[in-house]
């Protein structure tokens, strides 16, 4: 089953490219992980303090693994409110059909 890891955190404004810089190892090592499907942290494009935090995993097992060894980020930045979840696909297709 794939597994999805999506929603937005917050950090202080003055900090938040900091903050996604210093996950920037974090990122290339989940990418380069067996059964990550894809992963971004990204600065949100209107909130100045919004985080926006997508992953997407073969399966549970593939996120455990990575989780299990997966780098500290850089930088220790305090997160103010966090709005990520998990969620456990059981059918994928195409967007509009």
């Amino acid at each position: 089953m794939t597994v999805i890891v999506a929603g937005k955190l917050y950090v202080d404004p003055k900090d938040r490219d900091r903050f996604v810089e210093g996950l920037r190892p974090v990122v290339e090592a989940a990418r380069s992980q067996p059964g990550c499907l894809d992963l971004s942290i990204s600065p949100d494009p209107i909130e100045p303090g919004r985080v926006n935090n997508f992953e997407h995993w073969e399966s549970r097992e593939a996120l455990d693994a990575f989780r299990a060894m997966a780098p500290s980020p850089s930088v220790p930045i305090e997160i103010e409110n966090d709005q990520v979840l998990k969620h456990l696909v059981s059918h994928t297709g195409p967007p509009f059909d």
